[in-house]
C-alpha cells in the first residue's frame, strides 16, 4: 500500500504550490490537486491510527488562508500597476511645461522666476543666492509683500553669472535682527517623468530631480 505523507500545519501550502510550475499561476488553480491529495491521504491512512479530523480542518484552513493572501497580493499588485500607469500618463502632459518646486534652479542665461513668501513680521527681506557648492553669490533686496520675482542671473557690474545650478533662500529681518530663512521655490522646465517605488519623479532643467508631490504650481513654458 502506498502511503501519502500527511499534510499538516503551515508547511502544507508550499508543498501544494510546488506541485505546479507556479510561474504566473494563482494558487487557486491547485485547489483541485489539493483535494485529490487529501482524498488519497484519507483512503491510504493507517486504519489502526487514523488521522484526527481536526488535522484535516487545519490543512483546509491553511490552504484557504494562503490562497486568499495570494489573491489579495495579486489584486493589490494589479491596482498599483493601474494607478502607476494612470499617474505617468497624466504627468506626461507636464513635459515641456514649467513647474514650481523647492530646490536648486538651473540658470542657462534666461531669468529664473522665484516665488517669495517672507515672514509676516518681516520689515526687510533679502534673496540669498548660492552656487552649486553652497557659496554665497548674491544678496538682493526682496519685496516684503512676497510674490514672484525674476532673478536675472547677472552680477553687480551687469556681467552674466556662469551657467549652472543655484540655490535660493529668503532671509527675513525685523528690528535689525534676522527672523528666519526659508527655501525659495523656483520654476523649471520638465524634461522627463519617471515612476518608481517611491512614486513619480520629475527630471527638470539641469538634471534636477524632484518628487511630483513637491510641485506647488504649473504653467506654460516661456
Amino acid at each position: 500500500m502506498t502511503t501519502i505523507p500527511a499534510l499538516s500545519g503551515p508547511a502544507a501550502a508550499p508543498e501544494i504550490l510546488a506541485s505546479k510550475d507556479g510561474a504566473g499561476r494563482l494558487i487557486s488553480s491547485d485547489f483541485q490537486t489539493f483535494l485529490k491529495m487529501l482524498t488519497a491521504q484519507i483512503k491510504n491512512q493507517d486504519p489502526l491510527d487514523p488521522m484526527d479530523s481536526a488535522d484535516y480542518a487545519v490543512q483546509l484552513a491553511t490552504f484557504s488562508g494562503v490562497e486568499q493572501q495570494v489573491r489579495t497580493n495579486d489584486l493589490l499588485g494589479g491596482l498599483s500597476g493601474q494607478l502607476g500607469g494612470a499617474g505617468i500618463a497624466d504627468l506626461a502632459a507636464w513635459v515641456g511645461r514649467e513647474v514650481r518646486a523647492p530646490g536648486p534652479g538651473s540658470f542657462e542665461g534666461s531669468p529664473l522666476t522665484a516665488a517669495l513668501d517672507p515672514s509676516g513680521a518681516a520689515e526687510r527681506a533679502e534673496l540669498l543666492v548660492t552656487d552649486a557648492q553652497g557659496r554665497e553669490v548674491q544678496r538682493l533686496t526682496a519685496p516684503t509683500a512676497g510674490g514672484n520675482v525674476e532673478w536675472a542671473g547677472v552680477g553687480a557690474d551687469g556681467t552674466p553669472l556662469p551657467h549652472g545650478l543655484y540655490g535660493f533662500e529668503l532671509v527675513s529681518h525685523a528690528g535689525g535682527q534676522e527672523l528666519d530663512r526659508t527655501p525659495v521655490e523656483t520654476y523649471a522646465r520638465v524634461h522627463e517623468v519617471r515612476t518608481g517605488d517611491g512614486g513619480a519623479t520629475l527630471v527638470l532643467s539641469g538634471g534636477v530631480e524632484i518628487a511630483a508631490a513637491q510641485v506647488s504650481a504649473l504653467r506654460e513654458a516661456r
